[in-house]
Formats: structure tokens, C-alpha cells, sequence
């Protein structure tokens, strides 16, 4: 059986250093920051979902 379709062509190779780009560990963002609440309940209710368990 014969296929009419073109051949893929191979994924582009690159040849720079990871290492010269910075990384999404190197920023702030998307470590759980929150939208800052300038209210107490903003601040309690993020007391309470972030404290440790044997804090009970």
C-alpha cells in the first residue's frame, strides 16, 4: 500500500545553551503568589489555608 502524503520533515535542531535563557524557576511568577487582599479577611483567610498542620 502506497501513501500519497509528503514525508515529514525532522524537527529543527538547535545548538545554543540552555543555560544563556532564563529558566521559570529564575522569576517570581507562578510560585503561588495570590492577588494581594488589602483587607483582614483576605489576610485570615490566607493565615488559615497556608498554615502548617501541627498548627491546629
Amino acid at each position: 500500500m502506497s501513501s500519497t502524503a509528503p514525508e515529514p520533515k525532522p524537527a529543527a535542531l538547535i545548538f545554543d545553551d540552555p543555560l544563556d535563557r532564563q529558566s521559570t524557576d529564575d522569576t517570581d511568577r507562578g510560585w503561588g503568589e495570590r492577588p494581594t487582599g488589602h483587607d483582614s479577611a483576605a489576610d485570615l483567610a490566607r493565615f488559615l489555608d497556608e498554615k502548617p498542620p501541627h498548627h491546629i
